[in-house]
Order: structure tokens, then sequence, then C-alpha cells
């Protein structure tokens, strides 16, 4: 038997054509695709690379939004992968959708199909005189094919889609033996086209917050005060002093005889309510919560000691990188080397949902259907089943747009929560929605990071010597990587499933915490470690660019100090340790960009740093300069950045993404963290939680490096890095200190200056 011909990635595992497009009689395509809509203008994108393929408008396509009934499984929508994997087997599926009906056409208009061309959706027989202009659609019930001619008659000299759309089946394989196109036939990629999922933000339609479904009603969860809280059940309530409160059941009795009260369900420690109205949902969830009692513990580390608390871990140890010399011989040492050593750390960060996380579920009729913002929706899918122990096939979960974050939010967790509770009133929607100090106390934070680096430059001022130790968790707990359900409620309940351990990608696929580790820069000795720590105190997974955002800032913090050292430009240095050619574009485009001065220096209060890096060592190449003014706070008025990812299909999408990353990344870096006690999160709101507001956010200036003949690759994760890195060496440009632990807070600022 024949091997099965190789196809782009999630094409692969998606053979059947029509799970991706669908040509219709009324002149337009709709198109599928398994990833999802968060704000990057993937939607956009892919329409463009549709558009191209099939040789239509634009305008005829209409992008489905990812459904577990009808759409390609494409797994996540996460690693900045969606053009790159996404769209390659998008465009793939949509040249063997134009190759059925050319070779349809072909038949009809008894053609060669090299005399065959396209024009948004018209094929015509190139050189043949028509013999009547084809409709651009036909009407109902009329498929406009021409009756064959075998009279002596003009054959016809065009044909539509449309006309052909019910005799192409496309419930069939991709073959893998048609071509897409090379960059020189595209049309539409290329072009800034409008975005498409913007029109419905606008009219306040587009979100799963702003969803109503007949007959709907509303939920509201009670979250334990602690990670580990027990609730105190009626049979133990003898055996516990001093805590106010009632029983369970005589709490959730008198909460179902409130106002518009429906259902309230207390499963182990699973509290929620139900009722007719929104307002009367969250009253009854206030009410419940302060008549239930729990016993909590506290084990939490100190939060002010994390980065020895990270260092000090037993941990895992994975080699990531050893080349040249043997680590701890000494035999690097010779006249007029320098040795720097440094730890950097990251606190915990919050994905700060702005929008806090909402799902909508219905039972009826043997089957569940349920809305999500979750990233991951065919996963979703399967967790419920597995939570639940039903069957797959009975659960439908819809990608519905949320006004959330890059990461693993609580959206898949609102999704459980609104199932359980739609469980308990069969028969009517539920909304689900998370309150503030849901979000902010309950979702799975960026995990803290501590990244010690020690480097070696020779007398010349290369880098000799590179010694690299990453400490941190590993940063994956997703739905659908564990056999445990990876769902907060799931682990509440009476069955109490443990939560899954964290895990990591391989480095081939991008890797997770381990991520943008090894150093792009040529280094001849060099040890890069993982110190993957199992204990994790706090709840943690993946945020925006996972472990590049912590190691991207040593790694570029690093070399700017050693350029200090060295007595270089941190640009020029950056280029002497560097051979790739995209790498070295980047940096010097940047730099001019920015009318970057060599040796320049701030004057006490204001000045540049740069940084750079090519996201996952596989992806896009970002180069980052960052100015600062030093204040009460730490303010960065001005950023600049040089951009390479490949073939731009939406130019003005892409300056998009770079500017929401630059701004996400800065607020990280000027700001965030989680606070927390020995019992308690106490990051509950925006005071104690506080990002980057409208007037904080830097005026951003990009320059993008078009590789049209390269694969395109994402953009958004790939600037954090470079961020973090060009703000903390913007500041040590302008003061002459440097911080190595985020964010970049007064009293930081103080402690390395008083250090």
């Amino acid at each position: 038997m024949s091997a099965r011909p190789k196809l782009p990635f999630m094409l692969d595992s998606n053979r059947r054509l029509d799970r991706w497009v669908q040509v219709n009689g009324d002149g337009t395509v709709i198109v599928r695709t398994g990833k999802v809509e968060i704000g990057q203008g993937i939607v956009t994108a892919m329409a463009q690379m549709a558009a191209d393929e099939l040789d239509v408008s634009v305008t005829r396509v209409r992008m489905v939004p990812v459904d577990t009934s009808q759409s390609p499984d494409e797994g996540s929508t996460s690693g900045s992968r969606s053009v790159e994997e996404g769209g390659g087997a998008l465009r793939q599926a949509c040249a063997e959708v134009r190759d059925a009906f050319l070779q349809a056409a072909a038949r009809r208009l008894q053609a060669s199909l090299e005399s065959l061309s396209v024009d948004d959706g018209t094929i015509r027989v190139r050189g043949r005189e028509p013999a009547a202009a084809p409709a651009a659609a036909p009407a109902a019930g009329d498929h406009g094919v021409p009756p064959r001619d075998d009279g002596g008659a003009a054959l016809p000299a065009a044909i539509t889609y449309w006309q052909l759309a019910v005799e192409v089946d496309l419930a069939r394989e991709a073959t893998g033996q048609v071509r897409p196109k090379t960059a020189a036939e595209l049309r539409v990629v290329g072009q800034s086209l409008a975005r498409l999922d913007v029109p419905r933000k606008l009219a306040g339609a587009a979100y799963v917050q702003d969803m109503r479904l007949p007959g709907m009603l509303f939920g509201r969860v009670v979250r334990p005060p602690s990670y580990r809280a027990r609730l105190i059940a009626d049979g133990d309530a003898a055996g516990v002093h001093g805590l106010p409160g009632e029983p369970v059941a005589a709490a959730c009795g008198r909460i179902r005889a409130l106002p518009g009260v429906r259902a309230v369900v207390h499963e182990g420690n699973f509290l929620g309510v139900v009722a007719e109205r929104e307002e009367q949902a969250i009253a009854a969830a206030r009410a419940l919560a302060a008549a239930v009692r729990w016993v909590e513990v506290a084990d939490l580390p100190d939060a002010e000691a994390m980065p020895a608390w990270l260092l000090a871990q037993p941990a895992e140890i994975e080699a990531l990188s050893e080349k040249g010399a043997a680590a701890g011989e000494g035999a690097l040492a010779s006249a007029g080397s320098r040795t720097l050593t440094a730890v950097y750390t990251r606190p915990y960060l919050s994905h700060g949902s702005i929008g806090p996380s909402c799902a909508v579920a219905w039972w009826h009729d043997g089957q569940l259907e349920v809305w999500s913002h979750s990233q991951a929706v065919f996963p979703l899918r399967d967790e419920i089943a597995k939570a639940l122990t039903i069957d797959a096939a009975t659960i439908t979960v819809r990608h519905a747009e949320g006004a959330g974050a890059y990461g693993h939010n609580g959206a898949d967790d609102a999704a459980f929560d609104a199932v359980l509770l739609a469980r308990a009133v069969h028969g009517a929607p539920v909304k689900l929605q998370w309150m503030r100090e849901d979000e902010h106390g309950w979702e799975a934070y960026g995990p803290a990071m501590a990244v010690r680096v020690s480097a070696t430059l020779d007398a010349a001022g290369r880098v000799i010597d590179w010694q690299e130790d990453v400490h941190t968790n590993r940063h994956i707990s997703r739905p659908g990587r564990h056999p445990n359900p990876g769902l907060l409620a799931a682990w509440h309940l009476d069955r109490g499933f443990e939560p899954p351990p964290a895990i990591d990608m391989p480095m081939a696929q991008g890797g997770a915490s381990q991520r943008n580790a090894v150093p792009l820069y040529d280094f001849p000795n060099q040890r890069v470690w993982l110190h993957a720590i199992a204990a994790q105190p706090l709840r943690a997974s993946t945020l925006r660019a996972l472990g590049a955002y912590a190691n991207v800032f040593a790694i570029e913090s690093m070399m700017d100090e050693l350029a200090k050292l060295a007595g270089a430009d941190p640009v020029e240095f950056r280029l002497r340790h560097l051979r790739d050619p995209r790498a070295r574009a980047v940096i010097e485009a940047v730099a001019q960009l920015a009318a970057w001065r060599p040796g320049e220096s701030g004057d006490g209060s204001r000045g540049r740093g740069i940084g750079f890096a090519r996201y996952k060592n596989a992806g896009n190449y970002v180069a980052v300069i960052a100015e600062v003014v030093i204040e009460e706070q730490v303010r960065v008025p001005r950023c600049w950045t040089a951009l390479d990812c490949g073939r731009i299909v939406n130019p003005d999408g892409v300056i998009n993404q770079a500017e929401g990353g630059i701004v996400q990344a800065a607020s990280w870096t000027l700001k965030e963290q989680v606070r927390f006690d020995r019992t308690r999160i106490l990051s509950r709101d925006w005071e104690s939680y506080p990002i980057l507001t409208f007037s904080e956010a830097p005026a951003v200036e990009t320059v993008l490096l078009d590789r049209p003949e390269q694969t395109s690759l994402g953009v958004g994760e790939g600037m954090a890095g470079p961020v973090a890195a060009a703000i903390v060496n913007a500041v040590c440009n302008a003061m002459g200190v440097r911080v190595r632990d985020l964010p970049l807070t007064p009293e930081r600022i103080m402690a390395a200056m008083e250090g």
C-alpha cells in the first residue's frame, strides 16, 4: 500500500475538503478554520489567503467561527502559529478546491486545464469568444449550466463556481498534488484589508458576554477564598469552632428562596446559583458566599522571596544546549578575560482580561451546546466529556469571541462552570459570567521565573562562554494535555479530580518554559539548562509568549551588561555576535528607524535601550528600541520596532499586533505582578493589580521587512521579550542603574541604586 501524500500539518489530520470550504450557489464561499479570533485579526488574514487561492473576491468569503460539529480540529490557537500552520493548511485546501472546480469546468467547457483562467469565481477559456455572459450568481433553483452543444453551436466560453457548485463534490480528501500559488501570483495577500471582526464589535454583538438566547438564565459561582480551602459540610460543623456562617444545606435552602433564584448547585467545594436576571444571580451568590464557612491552609511561599524560593527548589534538569568546552573546568580563563554573573527574575503575571471570562451552556434534547471564548475549542469539548463521563459526540462547543487575553485564562473554566449550572435547569440556556475577583483570583497565571546567566568576555570583547540556568515551573496546563481535566470546577466536585501537572512542549515545537532560553547569538562555548520545578504553589499555565518573555529579558539584559563591560555600543555588540542575515537586518533597521547614535547615553532622567530576539528561534525576528523617562514612575513615551514575519498577509494587521504586543509587554514590565500572602491571592482588582492605562501607552513606529518568498509567521508573541529588555536597558542607559527584577517599580529601582 502506498503512503498517503504529505500535507501541511493541520490539513494532514483534517483531510476532508468540505471541512474547510463550501461553495454556494448564491455566489458566496464559506471558509472554516480551526483557529479562533481573539483579537489578533486572524479571521481577516485567513479570508485573504482563501480568496487568493480560490481566485474569488474577499467580499464573497464568509468566515465561520470554530464549531466542533463542522470545523477542522486544529487543536489550540496559540504560539503565534495560526498563520504559519493554520494558514498553510487553509491555502493547500483552497488550492485543491480551486483545482476541483477547474477540472469540472474543463469537462463542461470541453477545454484543457491549461486554457482556463479564473477571475472572481468565473472560469474562462482563453481565446474563446463568449456566447453570452454568465450570471454572477444564478437565481434560486437555476444552476445556469448551458446545455451541451451536440448540434455544432459555439461552446460556452465561461462558467462560474456558483454554476458548478451542485456537481463538484468536496466530500473528498486532499491529495497534496496541487501547488498553492507562488508569491508572484498573489493579489489579496499583502494588502491592508479592513478587519472583518471589527464591525460586530462596534455594534456590541461580537462577544460571548453580549449573547442573548430565548429563555436565558444567568449564573454565578462562589469560589473558595483560597486554593486549598475546604468547605465545612453540615456534619463537620460541630467540630469547627469560631467560624461565622451556617451549615451548607441550610444556606443553600435559604438562597433558593431569594427572588428570581431558579437553582443553587452544591457539589463538594463547588457552589453556584442560577437566577432569572443577572443582578439576582449576583445578589444570591454574594449572600451564599457570606453564609458558608471554609477552613484554609497557610501554605504559600513568601511572595517577596520568590526568586530565592525558585533557585532553592529541587528540579528536573533538562539540557537545552551544550557546546564547546565543558562547564566548570576553568579552561576558558585567559589573560584579559572577564566574567559577569547575574540573576534576572519575573513574578507571577495575570492575563488581566479586561472582560471577565464568560460562557453559555444549554442542555436540551440529549445534547449539550456550549459557547466559549476558549482558545482550544475541541480540547474543551473533550475535557467536559471526560469530567462528566459523557460521550463527546453529544457535546457541541462553538467559539464566541471574548473581551479577554492571550493564553490560558479563565475561558475554559467558565465554560465548565456554565455546564454545571445549566445541568441544574435542564432545557434553559445559562450564561455564566465570572466576577472580577474570580478572574484575578482563580485564573492560571504566567509562572514566576528566575534566570541565572554567567558569561565570559575575552580580551577583544567577544563572548567566549555562556552559562545559563532557567528556574521555573513547566508552563502548560491547558485542558486536553493530561488524563485529569484541566478545568477548575472539576477539582472542586465531589469526585475530586487532581489538578494536572504542568508540561512543556518539546523544544522542536517551540518549547514552553524553555522557549527562547537558547541564545540566537554565536557563542563558541555554551551551556543552557532548564531546572523544571514540580512544586507549584500558585495555579499557573500559559501566558502570551510563555517562557520567552523572561528568557529574552535575561539574555538581552546580559548582552547589554556585557556590551558595557566591553566598552562597546549595544547595537554593534549584538551585530558582532550574529551571523543570521535576517537577525542582523531587523537590528540594523530599527537602529536606522530610531536614529540610534552609536555610544549614545542618557541624561539621568531619559534614555534608550534595545532588545532583540527571534521568537522560538524559528519564528519572527523582532528588534525594539524603547525610550524611557524617569519620573515618579518609569514612563515609556516611544518605541520603535523592526519586524520580519516572512510573507506579510495583512500589513495593517501585522502593525496592529506589533503595537498590541508592545503595549502588553510594557505593562508587564512596568507594573504587573500577582501579590499574595501565605494563604490567599491578594491581587483581586485593578487597584491591587494595575495595568498600563491608555494615557501611558507608548507611541510606536514600525518598519516591516517583507519576505514574500518565505513562510508567513506569527507576530504578537514575539514582541514580549525584546520589549522588556529594551525598557530595562533604557533605564540603565538613563540612570546607570541595572534592575534585574521585574516589574520596574520605584522600590526596585531604589533597591538597585542602593545595591
